[in-house]
């Protein structure tokens, strides 16, 4: 199992546009290199040091607190 040749690579591109079709290409391309880029840009912020502010720090609290309220609202209706 080596790589593809240059006709097994043409194959698999005719099948996709096959499947896809020409206009949802460049959309799925796009997808994936958003995708890439949110993904790089998450490991890049926890490799960096936090810190936040008591403000940040509280408001993450109340945040936090308040979709556990609505958590337990949730739970209680069921």
């Amino acid at each position: 199992m080596g790589m593809p040749s240059g006709w097994e690579l043409l194959l698999v591109v005719g099948v996709v546009v096959l499947l896809f079709g020409g206009k949802k290409i460049p959309e799925l391309a796009k997808g994936l290199g958003k995708g890439i880029k949110d993904f790089k840009k998450a490991v890049n912020e926890d490799d960096e040091p936090q810190q936040s502010s008591p403000k940040e720090i509280e408001e993450k609290n109340e945040q936090t607190a308040s979709a556990q309220q609505s958590a337990s609202k949730e739970a209680d209706k069921a």
